[in-house]
């Protein structure tokens, strides 16, 4: 996020935050997960190919990509449902939508089942989830206590403007008792950003 706070510009377009070292971090970060998961907003708005890039690491194991995807929404032309490895998609039981050669799993009638859907990949073997984004993502994610920890790269800029995305969107806490409580564990200087490693408390 920009040292603001916020995501991408005004208008929700994607602008580059991370410098070299924090996209050479990413990247390792991401070859060392089972899978990377992001929400239906991040595939519409960045279409990402959510792989690892060989420059930065030696061996690449490119993990499994997850999109949750309540209404199935997935273009069959993004670049996640392409054969660089292996993806699936998280729905409901009300989305009839199918992706090509992708997995689909559903929960939930109207929303994906959060908690159920991290079940059934823990099912699947997978121990280590990158939950990369968008903003309404993550905020489920720490709201529902399903996640352990949170890395934030601060890049040196400010976006402005009071409709930009943050990096925890969502309905956001509806009292003092609803804010997320996080202990900061380490920071890192990354070139001219700053890396915040924090654990996310119970």
């Amino acid at each position: 996020m920009s040292a603001d706070g916020k995501i991408a510009l005004p208008s929700r377009k994607q602008t580059r935050i991370s410098n070299e070292e924090d996209m050479a971090r990413v990247h390792r970060l991401r070859n060392e997960c089972d899978a990377i998961l992001v929400g239906i907003g991040t595939i519409l708005s960045d279409d990402p190919k959510l792989t690892v890039k060989k420059k930065h690491v030696d061996e690449v194991r490119n993990p499994l990509r997850v999109v949750l995807d309540s209404k199935g929404r997935t273009p069959m032309d993004s670049e996640v449902l392409s054969d660089d490895a292996p993806t699936l998609i998280l729905t409901t039981r009300s989305s009839k939508s199918t992706f090509g050669e992708a997995e689909v799993a559903r929960f939930g009638d109207e929303k994906v089942d959060l908690s159920a859907a991290v079940e059934f990949l823990y099912e699947r073997r997978i121990r280590k989830l990158l939950v990369e984004g968008g903003e309404t993502v993550i905020w489920s994610f720490l709201k529902e206590g399903l996640a352990d920890e949170l890395k934030v790269f601060v890049g040196s800029m400010i976006i402005g403007g009071t409709g930009s995305p943050t990096m925890a969107g969502g309905e956001g806490a509806a009292s003092f008792e609803d804010i997320i409580s996080l202990a900061l564990t380490r920071s890192t200087q990354l070139g001219d950003g700053i890396l915040l490693e924090y654990e996310v408390k119970r």
